[in-house]
């Protein structure tokens, strides 16, 4: 059984705005929809719980089943009871937040292990914002004066910009610590309701918006409908 697709996700997962896309990922597949709001465990219940709803209210909307994975820690996500929720799932989606926080709780655990397997026996696999550039082997943060943290490295080949329209005009500087990216690993800006599917190299872009590459400092616009290719490490 081949992977199922990737959804790199600029902003407004579980909103009606991403419906469509929601519905293309998990159509023709097992109607449970995986949804791991993680990233917002930092601020507390409530958040969480909002999450939660928008998720359920999402998935009630598709015509899906709808259950939450939450790990508060590293401790819950490596609880196989916990884990083991993911299995199953048509649709995985980690929505947005914090996204030391996501990485640091999820990277090497079980709950990670399911989720990748899940997705190599054919389930889509979504992560929005936070979601988004924990997929990769390396991100950063700008909040935090541009550190790299460690992502779970589903993505090595690449470094993820969520919101990019609002962080390229409002943070120059920061898309030019993006653009010395290691070798091989190529900077992918995603405006705000806008995603690119497919991967790990070819993806199409679905939303309002565009995606940006920066290929040789030079940037590169793809917008809704059309595709593109990332370069693998090796070339």
């Amino acid at each position: 059984m081949s992977a199922g697709p990737i959804a790199l996700v600029g902003s407004g997962e579980y909103l009606p705005v991403m419906q469509p896309l929601e519905t293309k990922l998990i159509a023709g597949r097992n109607p449970k929809y995986v949804q791991i709001p993680i990233a917002s465990a930092p601020e507390g219940e409530t958040s969480l719980k909002h999450w939660v709803s928008l998720g359920k209210a999402q998935a009630d909307r598709i015509g899906v089943e709808s259950l939450s994975v939450i790990a508060h820690n590293r401790e819950d996500a490596d609880n196989p009871e916990i884990a083991q929720q993911v299995r199953g799932a048509g649709l995985i989606y980690l929505s947005g937040g914090n996204p030391t926080f996501l990485a640091n709780t999820l990277r090497g655990t079980l709950l990670w292990h399911e989720i990748k397997q899940a997705w190599e026996n054919g389930a889509a696999l979504a992560g929005c914002s936070a979601g988004a550039m924990v997929l990769t082997e390396q991100f950063t943060v700008p909040t935090l004066r541009f550190p790299t943290v460690q992502g779970v490295g589903l993505l090595p080949h690449l470094k993820v910009i969520p919101h990019f329209d609002r962080f390229f005009a409002k943070m120059p500087d920061f898309v030019s610590k993006f653009i010395k990216s290691p070798k091989g690993v190529t900077l992918l800006g995603i405006d705000e309701e806008t995603a690119v599917v497919g991967g790990p190299l070819e993806w199409e872009v679905y939303g309002r918006q565009s995606a940006w590459l920066f290929v040789d400092g030079v940037k590169k616009e793809f917008k809704a409908g059309s595709t593109f290719f990332t370069p693998s490490l090796q070339n």
